[in-house]
């Protein structure tokens, strides 16, 4: 069985904090629903995101490592598959940063239920497409065909800790005053951290050094 090193799961952990902290559908849904429902339907948001993305962290380091397991060339696939979608969100992230910052209005319109707040949280985490293109790139230095199970619900658990801790933090303290203007305003700069740190993993990935 493989297990990660500390420094793998460090690596892990600062993707997974960036990625949460950078601003796209989740963060709007999260905002919106703070804004409209008050401060406990942002909070349920936020806990039904990090359960959903959870899920789909584990889901999706089962299924590389099922595929590794079934067709060895999955790991060519997946390496070059990888860098591109690396490149490509790099690419994309960076041209988010070159915008500046974000000035326009966050859409309070919405149901103050705590429920529908949990459930849009969660189904906004299971079908952002960013995410799933993210994770496939992401995990696939980092994964083996003899990865062991606690390993892979390790990811989950590491995923799903790190998300639902900002979401939450979000609508706890961040939207106090003029903390969501304040986020928003820094988003130019999330951005272009996260586009050059795709850039590096695409480098590292091709160079075998992860």
């Amino acid at each position: 069985m493989v297990f990660l090193t500390p420094e793998a799961w460090a690596a892990l952990a600062s993707v997974f904090i960036l990625g949460a902290m950078s601003p796209g559908p989740s963060l709007a849904v999260v905002l919106r629903n703070t804004l409209a429902g008050g401060r406990s339907q942002g909070v349920a948001t936020g806990i039904g995101h990090g359960i959903g993305f959870g899920i789909y962290a584990f889901l999706a380091a089962l299924g590389i490592a099922t595929a590794l397991s079934i067709h060895d060339e999955t790991e060519i696939v997946l390496k070059w598959g990888g860098t591109a979608i690396l490149i490509w969100l790099g690419i994309t992230f960076l041209r988010h940063a070159s915008k500046g910052p974000q000035t326009g209005k966050i859409d309070n319109e919405g149901d103050s239920s705590d429920v529908t707040g949990f459930v849009q949280g969660f189904l906004v985490a299971l079908f952002n497409p960013k995410i799933l293109a993210w994770m496939l790139a992401l995990y696939a230095p980092f994964i083996e065909a003899d990865v062991s199970i606690q390993t892979l619900m390790g990811m989950g658990v590491l995923g799903m800790t790190i998300d639902g801790t900002w979401y939450v933090t979000v609508a706890t303290v961040l939207t106090r005053g003029e903390g969501i203007q304040k986020l928003r305003s820094k988003s130019h700069i999330i951005d272009g951290a996260m586009g050059l740190l795709m850039f590096l993993f695409a480098g590292l990935l091709m160079g075998g050094s992860i």
